[in-house]
């Protein structure tokens, strides 16, 4: 097969690997730790809803991204990501945990200001979540060094400055429960990235600050606990 021009391929390293995952899909989940569903303005457990990002739009592992244009306001959302190993449509509960590949940290950058006045005229605000560099992800620890992950910390700072700071366990919706929700509406397939939802705190990044982000967990399911330690640390110019 010959093709008009080479075909973009994004993966992202795999920890302790020669091997890279390529990505097919991402999606988002959107509220998902109550604090952060007050902070929008939302009180109730609410069914999860998803919106998307293209697969290039992740940066991997930068040291600095570029203040993205037409936006004045430019927000972080710190995620845990959920790697996908296996097909599958409208999952069972009790299966989920068999699609997960293996775990990420992931920012949801968002132009703020277009993604409002997207919103008050009822347009669609792709444009505001899914532009370039919209999505700095960490490289993937696979889920056979960690297993299942249920509760472990999630943080962020601007300039040394902690902003955000969560839990997993204060996720609304658990990951095997993400994983069915978003399989009701599509087939996940290998390659297929979810990011998970993000804890209150969440604002602004300006031109000139550094934005670290961390996820520590542990898992307690056997004897041999295992620790998953991720960061993320840039520049933005």
């Amino acid at each position: 097969m010959s093709y008009a021009f080479e075909p973009l391929i994004t993966t992202i390293p795999i920890s302790d690997s020669q091997e890279n995952f390529p990505v097919r899909r991402i999606y988002c989940v959107g509220r998902n730790y109550a604090e952060h569903a007050i902070e929008m303005g939302h009180c109730e457990r609410e069914a999860p809803f998803f919106f998307t990002k293209p697969a290039d739009a992740l940066v991997i592992n930068p040291a600095r991204i570029t203040y993205p244009s037409m936006t004045n306001e430019l927000h972080y959302e710190v995620e845990l990501v959920i790697a996908i190993a296996n097909t599958g449509f409208d999952i069972e509960l009790s299966n989920a945990w068999e699609h997960v590949f293996g775990y990420a940290l992931g920012i949801d950058l968002t132009k703020r200001d277009l993604q409002t006045e997207y919103k008050k005229k009822s347009r669609p605000w792709d444009l505001a979540k899914g532009f370039d560099q919209s999505a700095p992800i960490s490289s993937l620890i696979p889920f056979k060094n960690i297993g299942k992950l249920k509760e472990g910390t999630i943080e962020l700072s601007v300039n040394n400055e902690l902003r955000q700071e969560g839990n997993l366990n204060q996720m609304i919706w658990s990951i095997p429960e993400i994983i069915v929700e978003v399989s009701k509406h599509v087939e996940l397939k290998p390659g297929d990235l979810i990011f998970s939802g993000t804890p209150s705190g969440v604002g602004e990044i300006k031109k000139g600050q550094t934005v670290r982000a961390a996820l520590n967990a542990k898992n307690n399911t056997s004897l041999n606990a295992t620790r998953l330690d991720l960061n993320l640390n840039f520049t933005v110019d």
